[in-house]
């Protein structure tokens, strides 16, 4: 398998990282947490980043999209990640737009995916419940039969990119329990936040989070919805919804590479500055080997990221257990390179002047999203019957 990246993904990368850098510094991260901003992130940028190509980049030519895949979508939010850039690009490019582009009917096809693509709508994806942790099919929200379609209850939690939001995927119980794979359908419900009607009973609510990402309580009480705006088969929507959930865990994992390099650079930067006992606190030879073994770990996790990405969009068979081991391996990573930075910057890297003290909360906010280090070696032990 081909870790190596080839000119054109290069090129892509380079382009990312030049972008933000100009248009995204961590200081814009800073500025929009300090105001508050309900949105959490510029839409304009966001449709300008659309326009670069970026949100088309893992659908089909076909479809409307660049016909590329997760191993060059994975460049861009790793760039996304160094900048903690906080656009719509995990929950409603891939989780919102995956559900789509695998499980979408012409019609909810035609309505929304080309304005995922362009960056003038946003799809999330409401999978986790207060009582689900990483079970993706602990789903407990009901979906009755109500005339010409179905009436939903139920509440989701930490749903990524919801406010602001155009439309939620609700994922649904119609018989079952919760647990169980037979039951469970995908619904696409309208929240009405762009002006346009939303479905009567559905309340999107912002939920704070460690990191300061964009994230939200989603509430549906006696929500209709129609038949037509099922994704998949009605019953049988386990396998779209672990699909989108493994698309999602890559994606998260090529942010994390973005911020745990960035980490490491800040502090490898600072060692070279910090001045102590009359001598850069880089010559220290414990601190050396300390950054040294985290730059070895963080090497180890990108040639995961990238194993894992091309293995989904090959189809290949091993696919899931490349995605948990690289959850795992990020998960671990980036903590690390979070932690050392903040002890080798020492008592100021508690502050909230210096930018690490970010990327140690991302670090630890993104561990728990879609399953934390134990989970997943746990996950890949079991499909290899270990």
């Amino acid at each position: 398998m081909q870790l190596a990246l080839d000119e054109d993904q290069e090129m892509i990368a380079q382009t990312a990282r030049d972008f933000l850098e100009e248009n995204s510094p961590v200081a814009r991260f800073r500025a929009l947490r300090d105001e508050g901003a309900e949105l959490g992130y510029s839409a304009d940028l966001f449709k300008e980043m659309a326009g670069l190509g970026w949100a088309g980049i893992p659908f089909d030519e076909k479809q409307g999209g660049a016909g590329m895949g997760l191993a060059e979508l994975v460049l861009i939010v790793e760039a996304l990640g160094r900048k903690l850039a906080p656009e719509p690009f995990i929950g409603g490019v891939t989780m919102g737009g995956s559900a789509l582009s695998l499980g979408g009917n012409t019609a909810l096809l035609d309505a929304w995916l080309p304005s995922v693509i362009d960056g003038g709508k946003v799809v999330a994806f409401a999978h986790q419940e207060a009582r689900s942790r990483y079970d993706v099919c602990r789903v407990e929200t009901r979906a009755e039969a109500d005339g010409d379609g179905f009436k939903l209850t139920g509440e989701k939690v930490q749903v990524l990119d919801a406010v602001g939001a155009d439309a939620v995927i609700i994922p649904a119980r119609v018989s079952g329990e919760a647990g169980d794979r037979d039951g469970l359908t995908l619904f696409l419900v309208e929240t009405g936040a762009s002006g346009a009607a939303g479905a009567a009973g559905v309340s999107v609510v912002r939920q704070n989070r460690l990191d300061h990402r964009n994230a939200a309580i989603v509430r549906l009480d006696d929500v209709h919805v129609s038949s037509s705006a099922i994704l998949g088969v009605a019953g049988q929507g386990a396998t779209l919804l672990e699909d989108v959930i493994e698309r999602a865990t890559v994606v998260l994992c090529g942010e994390m590479l973005g911020g745990m390099f960035e980490a490491f650079d800040l502090t490898v930067d600072y060692l070279k500055t910090r001045d102590q006992f009359g001598t850069k606190i880089g010559t220290f030879q414990g601190l050396q080997h300390r950054a040294a073994n985290v730059f070895m770990e963080l090497e180890l996790a990108r040639s995961c990221v990238m194993a894992a990405a091309r293995a989904v969009d090959a189809g290949d068979k091993d696919a899931k257990k490349l995605v948990s081991l690289a959850k795992a391996r990020c998960s671990d990573a980036y903590v690390l390179a979070a932690n050392e930075g903040v002890q080798m910057f020492a008592g100021v890297g508690m502050t909230d002047e210096y930018d690490i003290g970010f990327y140690m909360k991302r670090a630890r906010a993104s561990e728990l999203t879609f399953g934390d280090s134990s989970y997943h070696r746990n996950r890949w032990a079991e499909m290899g019957k270990y």
